[in-house]
């Protein structure tokens, strides 16, 4: 069971996600329900660790067995989804991934890649072109380049 869940003031959700960089770009993804790109990963489950679900989400979502290297932040998230328009708080806790020693470059600038039925668009996109993208969180347009020795809260308002 995914840790989500919906009430009458909006939808609780905790997840994770996979900071990936190689030359200097940044590996996101976008769906066709979804105008913007956002970070790889997704829902923790019920009496899942964290870092669990970060290597489960990976490798469902991208068929790779990534290492983690550190995590990064534990955003606390408060916005409104730009398709549904429904109100979230979110606790999503970033990881940064090594992918060295996996295929994932020899697919090349953008791919898509199939998880169950879903289909997911991948991009490198360039950390220059970053802040003109529209991706979310908005946070990470700041904060990528400047990478936390030490793990850091923070909050956002969107």
């Amino acid at each position: 069971m995914d840790l989500t869940f919906k009430t009458d003031s909006g939808v609780f959700n905790y997840r994770v996600c996979a900071i990936i960089i190689h030359d200097s770009a940044l590996l996101a993804t976008k769906n066709k329900r979804t105008p913007y790109y956002y970070l790889p990963g997704g829902r923790v489950k019920m009496h899942e660790t964290a870092e669990a679900a970060i290597k489960r989400e990976i490798f469902e979502e991208l068929g790779i067995h990534g290492k983690i290297i550190r995590p990064l932040w534990l955003n606390q998230g408060f916005f409104t989804e730009d398709v549904t328009k429904e109100k979230f708080h979110e606790l999503c806790i970033y990881y940064l991934i090594d992918i060295s020693e996996t295929n994932l470059l020899s697919r090349g600038e953008s791919f898509v890649m199939f998880e169950g039925e879903k289909r997911h668009f991948y991009e490198w996109i360039p950390l220059s072109r970053l802040k003109d993208e529209y991706i979310y969180p908005l946070f990470v347009k700041d904060q990528i380049y400047d990478l936390p020795r030490n793990f850091t809260i923070l909050e956002e308002y969107e």
